[in-house]
């Protein structure tokens, strides 16, 4: 007696095989993205066995005993990747005042949808860059329990009193009072020592990444949006003890001063970097530091500043003046050679919208599969990942397909229709 080798499922496609035997699926695109090279290459077929990627065949290949999933009229891609995302909250009116109403409960159910969002845009990893919640969604995703992509979590960022992710900003002092003073296990230092405790405590926390906050922020309820918040030597004391645990470090970054110290102090990647200029370009290539520039969030601020009562008084001048100023920093260090990797910022924008992203880096002049590049092949550079962001033998089956050819219409990425993560199919055309 014959046993079927696949059950479809409303929620996407799992394959299931005899004991011991391979589950086999051969998907046959129409184009294919190679993003180690830049190039789009014609008609190809990607086995897929179990989780993993076994084959890349030139043509529409049908194989014995494989699913062939039908993607000939579809461009495919490596899953893309976004390196800078908040999957616990979103940006509304209310976002200033949810932190006195809402419990984490109920955060984390929220952040399921905007996974499963996420995932279905075509996202199949993304790095949450600052949320405690994010733990613990990473976890339920890996354990099956919910629908997301692969998350590389930062837990609660790392601020200096009164920085940008000091969680007692805005307070009352009756309520500051309450809470008490917050220290590195809360993620806030004033020192180097303190530095090399709070990153223990995110290794304690479990936490897969580090992130700073260097400079003031956009969205955070104090009056300076790119004043430096970290002395070089705290920065270098991050960094020192983030490599003793395998960490990399990621630092918010709006001011100059505050990315030159995050530069020299060895962090892996500048987020925002809205004040660059050419020192700053040049500092970053001969580092290597990676730029992540979130254009979508800029844009979006800018805009939503223009709205009474969208954003507190004294966070609308801020987000009004640093938002509109990114895709023009962007477009100059890309032509700087600065290298550059895909973040949204996702959670200040929408959830679900982060494809918008590349077409606003093509806006500002980057070519369409230098685009692409930056969201598969640089993004798991950036992660330090050797298993995502490319269609190739060995590497995990994450694979995305796209109505169409993104050097003809960018915005093809924006209307993703066939998600597999992990060898699981989660959307079809």
């Amino acid at each position: 007696m014959k046993i079927k080798a696949r059950i479809a499922l409303t929620l996407g496609a799992l394959c299931v095989t005899p004991a011991g035997m391979a589950s086999i699926q051969a998907l046959q695109c129409g184009k294919l993205f190679d993003s180690a090279s830049g190039r789009m290459n014609g008609a190809s077929t990607i086995v897929v066995e179990n989780n993993k990627i076994s084959q890349v065949l030139p043509g529409a290949v049908s194989m014995p005993g494989a699913t062939v999933v039908d993607l000939r009229s579809q461009t495919c891609s490596p899953g893309f990747i976004d390196l800078h995302v908040h999957l616990g909250q979103q940006s509304s009116p209310q976002s200033y005042s949810e932190g006195f109403r809402l419990n984490p409960e109920y955060t984390i159910l929220r952040s399921v949808g905007y996974a499963k969002k996420t995932l279905l845009a075509g996202f199949t990893s993304v790095r949450d860059l600052g949320g405690e919640n994010s733990l613990a969604l990473r976890d339920g995703i890996n354990q099956g329990l919910v629908e997301g992509p692969r998350v590389w979590a930062a837990g609660k960022s790392i601020a200096t009193t009164g920085g940008h992710a000091d969680p007692t900003n805005g307070l009352s002092h009756l309520l500051a009072d309450a809470i008490g003073t917050p220290g590195p296990a809360e993620g806030v230092i004033n020192s180097a020592e303190e530095g090399r405790a709070a990153v223990r405590q995110r290794y304690k926390d479990g936490s897969d990444v580090i992130k700073i906050t260097a400079t003031g922020g956009v969205l955070s309820y104090a009056k300076s949006g790119d004043a430096p918040q970290f002395t070089v030597d705290e920065v270098r004391a991050v960094v020192e003890t983030a490599k003793d645990y395998g960490f990399r470090v990621a630092a918010h970054a709006h001011g100059k001063e505050g990315m030159k110290r995050a530069i020299v102090g060895g962090v892996t990647s500048i987020e925002h970097g809205t004040y660059m200029d050419d020192e700053i370009f040049k500092l970053m290539k001969q580092n290597g530091t990676w730029y992540v520039p979130t254009i979508a969030a800029g844009k979006f601020v800018a805009e939503k500043a223009k709205i009474d009562g969208f954003y507190p008084e004294v966070v609308r001048p801020k987000a009004a003046r640093i938002g509109s100023q990114i895709q023009n920093t962007f477009g100059k260090a890309y032509k700087a050679g600065v290298p550059i990797a895909f973040g949204t910022d996702s959670g200040v924008s929408y959830h679900g919208d982060n494809a918008r992203e590349f077409g606003f880096m093509v806006e500002a002049g980057m070519p369409v599969n230098v685009a692409l590049q930056t969201a598969t092949y640089n993004a798991a550079k950036v992660l330090g990942a050797e298993d995502v962001g490319q269609i190739k033998a060995g590497f995990y089956a994450d694979i995305v397909a796209m109505p169409g050819d993104p050097n003809d219409d960018i915005r093809v990425t924006e209307r993703v229709a066939f998600v597999m993560k992990d060898g699981v199919i989660y959307k079809q055309p």
